[in-house]
């Protein structure tokens, strides 16, 4: 397995997997997201994991943010925006090496944490998280009201 960076919407399996994980985006949306964050490496990383084979098999992206991220005590932050491994391999070490290639990255910007954050139903998510060495730091609900 070998970890890449994304320079570009072309990037062989980016796309494919983003839709995978935001499948409710429409694909104008994701390409247009993408060339913004590529457009944008000083805030933003995207790294794809290759099989030996060189099929896309798991995909990283990461964010700088400065305004407060909860749970956090530095400024700026890594927050690790979206993270998704194909099915057939996970549990071989693709997350864990998509985030420790996050982890060089937000370090490289003077970063000394990274969040991250997943649904509160979503406990394989929160297992990942755990078994890659977050910790959680509190739990939010959010609100809002429509103003008509």
């Amino acid at each position: 397995m070998k970890v890449e960076p994304c320079a570009s919407t072309e990037q062989p399996g980016w796309l494919r997997l983003r839709q995978a994980l935001w499948p409710e985006a429409g694909r104008e949306e994701h390409l247009l997201e993408m060339a913004s964050f590529a457009a944008d490496p000083r805030r933003y990383g995207q790294f794809l994991a290759y099989s030996a084979s060189h099929e896309a098999i798991g995909l990283a992206e990461v964010a700088l943010r400065s305004d407060y991220v909860n749970g956090t005590r530095t400024s700026p932050v890594a927050f690790l925006e979206g993270l998704y491994v194909v099915p057939e391999a996970r549990r071989h070490g693709v997350a864990a090496a998509l985030v420790a290639t996050v982890e060089r990255w937000a370090r490289d910007f003077g970063c000394r944490e990274l969040a991250s954050d997943a649904l509160l139903d979503n406990e394989p998510g929160h297992l990942v998280h755990r078994a890659l060495g977050f910790e959680e730091t509190e739990r939010v609900v959010y609100f809002r009201k429509v103003l008509g």
